[in-house]
């Protein structure tokens, strides 16, 4: 009777742990399927500028580098998006009052 429990183990008992292994690796690691993935951009969103905001529009991609270089020299980060018609200057929001006030001197 013994040895036919001792055959029964070692016949199942690694199916049997490879089993549980593999349900614990899958609870674990699990594909995560019920939390929602990345939010791809809508490239026509004309919001979709993240946490940036416009602080102007100009014409011209030299004119958009003019006034990006007068920002970062008063220490304000800023980007140049392209946009139908011309160039945005985009900064982010607890800059939006310092940019506008750099644009609007000299």
């Amino acid at each position: 009777m013994a040895d036919q429990a001792t055959r029964f183990f070692a016949l199942f008992g690694g199916l049997i742990m490879m089993s549980v292994l593999a349900l614990a690796l899958r609870w674990t690691f699990g594909t995560g399927k019920d939390q929602p993935g990345p939010r791809i951009p809508d490239p026509d969103d004309p919001t979709g500028d993240g946490l940036l905001e416009e602080v102007s529009r100009v014409p011209t991609e030299t004119a958009a580098q003019v006034l990006r270089s007068r920002l970062l020299a008063s220490g304000i980060r800023a980007t140049v998006g392209r946009v139908d018609g011309g160039y945005r200057l985009l900064v982010f929001p607890k800059d939006l009052v310092d940019a506008k006030l750099v644009l609007t001197s000299e």
